[in-house]
């Protein structure tokens, strides 16, 4: 696991996909993000939280002062969060804002549903990046932080996440509604991508203690890199 900054107050890794963020509820002996970096670092609060199967920029907090701070910039949505996403289909649109509000574990396999009249609002902005045949490189900006958000909101306008087998699964009855559904014979588990395709590319906070604004980007996982060069021209 890569660190991409560390000090008295902060501890940024890249995450690598197949780790929980925190134990798992199911099975609370399974190694976890938190306990690997603790064994080193000492003592970690966790300030947000990415799924297993999602890689990327995965921000820790060394004191518990940090950790406070750090939870208001994220509450008060001045943090900046970047995903890159691949996804099977081939949407239309090139830029595309998703206004659909969103309840977590809102069906019977724990999957975050559109619900206009219980769901909290959420917004995500997508731009197509590039066309790869069947599959495409959307970039994700999630302007609030609901749970699954980006899963979710893609899954709503009929794109799914290659190797993300909850949103794709269309025949245990979600109440997602597709706008359109992907084409073709569908690999949702590419051999070369770990996990699936959704990686947080960058974060940006201001520093607890100094105030400066700091971005910290993730380079692509290793299978991301060859899997985008095989599809490339």
């Amino acid at each position: 696991m890569d660190i991409l900054y560390q000090d008295e107050a902060l501890l940024v890794v890249n995450k690598p996909a197949g780790l929980s963020t925190l134990p798992d509820g199911y099975n609370p002996t399974l190694p976890h993000i938190k306990s690997m970096l603790e064994q080193q670092a000492g003592r970690l609060w966790v300030v947000h939280r990415l799924d297993k199967d999602t890689s990327g920029v995965l921000l820790l907090a060394r004191t518990a002062e940090a950790h406070r701070s750090l939870n208001t910039q994220f509450e008060k949505h001045l943090v900046s969060k970047l995903y890159h996403a691949l996804v099977i289909g081939d949407p239309e649109w090139q830029q595309k804002t998703i206004y659909l509000p969103l309840r977590p574990n809102g069906d019977r396999h724990h999957r975050t549903v559109v619900d206009q009249v219980k769901g909290k609002p959420a917004v995500t902005h997508l731009r197509l990046l590039e066309r790869l045949g069947k599959y495409c490189l959307v970039e994700a900006v999630p302007e609030t932080g609901r749970t699954h958000q980006i899963r979710a909101h893609l899954a709503a306008m009929g794109l799914s996440i290659v190797g993300d087998k909850l949103y794709a699964d269309r025949q245990s009855g979600s109440p997602l509604k597709m706008e359109s559904q992907p084409q073709g014979d569908i690999d949702f588990a590419p051999k070369l991508i770990e996990g699936m395709g959704l990686h947080a590319l960058s974060l940006e906070i201001s520093h607890p203690l100094s105030g400066q604004r700091l971005k910290f980007d993730a380079p692509y996982p290793i299978g991301w890199v060859d899997f985008l060069r095989q599809l490339g021209p």
